[in-house]
């Protein structure tokens, strides 16, 4: 990993220090890109142009989560060509643009929420590109570490996430590329994310149990949790969730993959296991039954919807008034259009002594991010606290 502050400029995605010299000293030995060569009708993406490709997508997010760091600053541009023949269309660079000053409103929002970030370190890896025709699309991993500032003095020492992404390049008539797309791949929001993952929600049955929807407003009334005379117990699924929360358990099945619909319910699950939770037993689509394993895992374990009917049925959860209430080894989900069916599971993994809740959480896979982060990114979304 590796920590830039990056300027700002209108129109134009930047990188500068030592990002920007390696890229000139990359260039400096193959004064003529592939990419940009006299193959117009058939352009290919050789193993230096695929290197710009990474290149400019570590600027690209780098800028983003910087953003959350410095805000909007005066940056100096990055030159039209990249290094020769890969750069931001027209379209992309107004698009950055706006997702910068989104990103800097939303730390302006945390700030007046009592958090900051001091520095940020982005690395991203390039995983795989596929060219069809005079469009490339490239497959990236951001890994991101953010510092916070200790403005109350109780927070965590850093928040980290990954994020997997699919840039979309478009070579023109000359055979230069272009970065005409970004879009994020997975299911759940990372801390720099600009909105919502779209998500096909499936009919709710009115027939299961409902969950009952949490307030927002900080500070919570007191809502103590008992850590004596349970059988669980809440630092092992705190510990299991921060150990694995970027480098999965091999024992369980990944749900990431395309058209898997995501992992954050199977981690949940998993962490709860690891704190004491016991299986329950039977076939995989009754939501009165709980258990997962690498050969099979039910419903209930792996679906956002389905754990909710699951937990609340079992009386293995109650729901708690105040997202603020929560403590470690509670559960949140969020339903993000408010459309009834939930969309995303995590699990406190911290809370400060001034009762903020930090989450962890696959699909974008992140470490202790704060409560008050994940609101000021979707306020609009409905809330759910489950006591466990």
């Amino acid at each position: 990993m590796r920590s830039r502050r990056p300027t700002r400029t209108r129109g134009r995605a930047t990188i500068v220090g030592a990002a920007a010299a390696s890229i000139a000293a990359g260039a400096a030995l193959l004064p003529t890109w592939s990419a940009g060569a006299a193959v117009v009708d058939d352009p290919t993406v050789d193993a230096r142009t695929r290197a710009t490709f990474q290149r400019l997508a570590d600027a690209v997010f780098t800028d983003r989560t910087q953003a959350l760091v410095d805000g909007e600053q005066s940056r100096k541009p990055l030159t039209d060509g990249f290094s020769g023949d890969v750069r931001l269309s027209s379209r992309a660079a107004r698009g950055e643009d706006t997702a910068l000053s989104t990103l800097d409103r939303r730390k302006d929002l945390l700030a007046r929420l009592g958090e900051r970030y001091r520095k940020a370190d982005t690395a991203v890896t390039l995983d795989a590109t596929r060219v069809t025709g005079r469009t490339a699309k490239a497959a990236v991993t951001e890994t991101t570490t953010l510092t916070y500032d200790k403005v109350r003095g109780d927070e965590p020492r850093t928040t980290g996430f990954q994020a997997r992404h699919e840039l979309t390049f478009t070579a023109d008539r000359h055979g230069d590329w272009q970065l005409t797309g970004i879009r994020d791949t997975d299911q759940g929001v990372a801390v720099n994310t600009l909105a919502k993952p779209s998500v096909k929600a499936p009919a709710v049955d009115d027939t299961m149990p409902s969950a009952p929807r949490a307030a927002t407003t900080y500070p919570a009334p007191a809502k103590p949790k008992a850590v004596t005379g349970t059988a669980l117990d809440y630092k092992a699924m705190a510990a299991y969730a921060e150990k694995y929360w970027r480098n999965y358990n091999k024992d369980y099945p990944d749900f990431n993959g395309q058209g898997a619909g995501g992992d954050c319910t199977n981690f949940v699950s998993q962490s709860l296991k690891a704190g004491g939770w016991k299986h329950a037993p039977g076939y995989v689509y009754d939501y009165t039954k709980w258990f997962g394993n690498a050969e099979i895992q039910s419903h209930s374990f792996v679906g956002v919807n389905e754990w909710s009917w699951f937990a609340q049925n079992s009386k293995r959860t109650t729901g708690l008034a105040n997202v603020y209430q929560m403590d470690v080894g509670d559960v949140l989900q969020m339903d993000f259009d408010k459309n009834g069916s939930k969309d995303h599971t995590m699990i406190v993994t911290y809370r400060s002594p001034q009762g903020v809740p930090y989450l962890t959480y696959h699909s974008s896979n992140t470490y202790r991010r704060s409560l008050a982060s994940i609101i000021a990114s979707d306020p609009n979304a409905a809330y759910y606290a489950y006591r466990t």
